[in-house]
């Protein structure tokens, strides 16, 4: 009798517990998934909010191991691992990509891919096989599910502060590339191509399409005055000068791009050296 009475009370006990972990494995999840999506971002940059949805969307529906898979393979890799940056959708705009990892020994990696396999087993008994291991009609079987759960909470637990540790890491990580990207390096690069060991990524270099914009305007038959083209970036955008590119003149910013053709022509009855861009160039 008195077991009889006991029984509803445990059960209650093991409806707790389990609701219990089946939450911390929801938060568990969430997280992770937040980390897959911030993991790495690749794409020119006017699409990259888009690009972010879309791996929101992909993420959402992937399994627990699934997710796994990605935070070992992307996030979590070993010592000396290079791995290959996220493929660009686009070469004509400009594009960033960005991802972040951890690198851990061989043996940690392996011990780690292993204690997250159990996770997921953890996680698959729970929600489908629990009633098939304990029965909950039973004093004695409620007893063993209520243990069962405390071990289970305990690891759940452990791998979900040790998860919110790898998240933090990784925010650090991208507050120190949100600091960069606000930098005024980077208005150097991503304005003017002008990187911060000084190399000047022609391509979208602020004199080269300064240039492409006086063409625009100035062009006779295609070609445009070198001289007359120099005079009218003075007057539009004076801080695209050939000097903070590193070149003395605006011969050697369209020698040096690679960008433009040249040739002379004659120009109000006298011979100039004129310029165009490159069919192929970036528009």
């Amino acid at each position: 009798m008195a077991h009889d009475a006991e029984l509803p009370e445990q059960q209650r006990e093991v409806q707790r517990l389990l609701g219990r972990c089946m939450l911390r494995l929801q938060q568990y999840e969430r997280l992770l998934k937040a980390m897959v999506v911030n993991q790495q971002l690749a794409g020119p940059v006017p699409e990259l909010e888009s690009i972010r949805a879309n791996r929101v969307a992909s993420v959402a529906s992937q399994t627990l191991g699934q997710l796994m898979n990605q935070l070992l393979g992307n996030y979590l890799v070993t010592e000396g691992t290079v791995c290959p940056a996220p493929e660009l959708a686009s070469e004509s705009a400009f594009s960033m990509s960005m991802s972040v990892q951890l690198s851990l020994s061989a043996t940690e990696h392996q011990r780690l891919r292993e204690d997250l396999k159990a996770l997921v087993q953890l996680r698959n008994t729970l929600v489908h096989h629990f009633l098939e291991r304990h029965d909950l009609w039973s004093l004695t079987g409620c007893q063993q599910a209520c243990a069962a759960l405390t071990e289970a909470d305990a690891l759940v637990d452990r791998h979900l502060e040790q998860l919110k540790g790898w998240a933090k890491g990784m925010d650090e990580a991208r507050s120190k590339l949100a600091d960069f990207v606000n930098s005024e390096a980077a208005h150097d690069l991503i304005v003017d191509g002008l990187a911060p060991n000084g190399q000047v990524v022609w391509p979208y270099a602020g004199c080269v399409q300064a240039l492409r914009t006086a063409a625009q305007v100035l062009a006779v038959e295609g070609w445009t005055s070198v001289a007359a083209a120099g005079q009218w970036i003075v007057q539009h955008h004076p801080e695209q000068m050939p000097r903070r590119y590193g070149c003395s003149s605006w011969h050697q910013v369209i020698h040096e791009s690679r960008l433009f053709e040249t040739k002379r022509r004659e120009v109000d009855g006298r011979f100039e050296r004129c310029y165009r861009p490159t069919p192929d160039a970036s528009t």
